[in-house]
């Protein structure tokens, strides 16, 4: 196929691309290049690859990147949770207003397949078990139950203490933060293109990506690179809460595999795929499998928070493997020491 690739100079767009090329696309990459991404990380397309240099919200150079194209994969996006409500403007004219220059585009060219990056944060605090009214959707994380050390989230019936349980594609979703808000509008977006114009969507939620690449020092950076960054310093690692955060960790390359097997194979219409392992472990496992790769300090549990964090979000991957053939290539603890020996390098 031909195919467009939006910021196919990022972390995980660079897999992608990568991926592409081995399974012998023909690719157009367009990517703004901006600098609070990219100011340390110069990019050169690879020989094969066909670069436009544009932001996605510029509607001519759009037009001209999509002729020829039998599909789209829209990665470009401003990521990350932010660092204050200021940054909100950018968010969304970056993810929302973007977006829909894309699709207005597509339209435009009548392309119809688009694979989307979307997230796991559309998903909030997805679900708990509550011993007493089984499934239900966590109730908020109170910043007085916080700060007195109380981190898991409670049933919003009874008010007891939830267990953590695995996140399906129909969980309803829960944007907590900005980020997460503009991640659920472009499949919303991506929806009412494919209603409109009868394309198809395959909305990819990633859970947390790690791997080789994973930029470094910024505040859209995720907590793998953090810790990483310190350990580098020589310094601690600081998990915030009490570690016992779960997350699902998913190396870049299973990330790539996963979006490109979508972008040739999801049926019409539109469909959510999770991209996950499946297996949760805690953050205080992650900040300590790469301090022992690094031979650093052990890490340090502060007991911080941050209200906009969930608690626990694990993915039932099974819809992709169902569905699409996906399988988990990856190991984690070779992953997290491969990532850990290549950071910053």
């Amino acid at each position: 196929m031909n195919i467009l690739l939006t910021g196919g100079a990022g972390f995980i767009g660079r897999h992608v691309l990568d991926e592409l090329i081995a399974r012998g696309h023909t690719i157009r990459v367009m990517d703004s290049l901006r600098p609070d991404v990219h100011a340390d990380r110069p990019w050169t397309p690879p020989s094969p690859v066909d670069f436009v240099r544009a932001d996605v919200r510029d509607a001519r150079a759009l037009d001209g990147a999509l002729r020829g194209i039998d599909a789209v994969i829209h990665l470009a996006a401003k990521v990350g949770l932010g660092v204050d409500i200021g940054d909100t403007p950018d968010y969304v004219s970056s993810n929302d207003y973007g977006t829909g220059e894309v699709l207005a585009a597509m339209a435009r060219a009548k392309v119809g397949r688009l694979t989307l990056a979307s997230s796991m944060v559309v998903y909030g605090e997805g679900q708990g078990l509550c011993p007493v009214h089984g499934r239900v959707a966590p109730g908020p994380r109170l910043d007085e139950a916080m700060a007195a050390g109380q981190f898991e989230p409670p049933c919003p019936i009874c008010g007891e203490q939830l267990a953590p349980a695995m996140v399906g594609e129909d969980v309803a979703t829960d944007p907590r933060n900005v980020y997460a808000t503009t991640k659920l509008a472009q499949e919303l977006l991506s929806s009412n293109w494919a209603r409109v114009t009868g394309g198809s969507v395959a909305a990819m939620r990633y859970h947390n990506v790690y791997g080789p690449g994973m930029p470094r020092d910024t505040p859209y950076a995720g907590v793998a690179a953090i810790f990483l960054s310190s350990l580098r310093r020589g310094v601690a690692p600081q998990v915030f809460e009490d570690g016992g955060q779960r997350r699902d960790f998913v190396h870049v390359r299973d990330i790539a595999a996963a979006t490109v097997l979508a972008t040739e194979q999801h049926p019409a219409g539109v469909r959510a795929y999770n991209v996950g392992s499946g297996t949760p472990r805690t953050v205080g496992q992650m900040a300590g499998a790469l301090a022992e790769a690094l031979d650093g300090p052990r890490p340090i549990v502060t007991g911080k928070y941050r209200l906009a964090d969930v608690r626990h979000i694990v993915a039932d991957s099974s819809r992709l493997r169902d569905e699409l053939g996906w399988t988990l290539r990856n190991d984690f603890a070779d992953g997290m020491k491969e990532m850990a020996l290549s950071f910053d390098r």
